[in-house]
């Protein structure tokens, strides 16, 4: 089992740059992907970056460039900077791993990024 906990969001100004943190504990050694989706209001869950063991990233088009995935193995903690935020970009931000050869998935608890204009 994999426990996360995100944190780091809130009410953040267009253009702001906030960096969400995701911890795990558990049986992190199993973990073999993180991801970082996003839910917005009326619309289905998005997948908005992944990051492998092998350091391979995936970013969604409309965050490439923008959001930065990243990790700290010491610390068992996943990032998601994010820069030049947008209006369009608020939603509840949920991490998650893949762990046992992909076959397993956990959830965090989400954290809600606000961007007024």
């Amino acid at each position: 089992q994999v426990q996360l906990v995100e944190s780091g969001g809130g009410l953040v100004e267009a253009g702001g740059s906030p960096r969400l943190s995701c911890a795990a504990s558990g049986t992190v050694f199993s973990i073999t992907a993180m991801n970082w989706y996003r839910q917005a209001p009326g619309k289905q869950r998005e997948l908005v970056a992944t990051l492998t063991n092998d350091g391979s990233t995936y970013y969604a088009a409309s965050v490439k460039g923008r959001f930065t995935i990243s990790r700290d193995n010491a610390k068992n903690t996943v990032y998601l900077q994010m820069n030049s935020l947008k209006p369009e970009d608020t939603a509840v931000y949920y991490c998650n791993v893949l762990a046992s050869s992909y076959s397993r998935s956990y959830w965090g608890q989400g954290t809600q990024v606000t961007v007024s204009s």
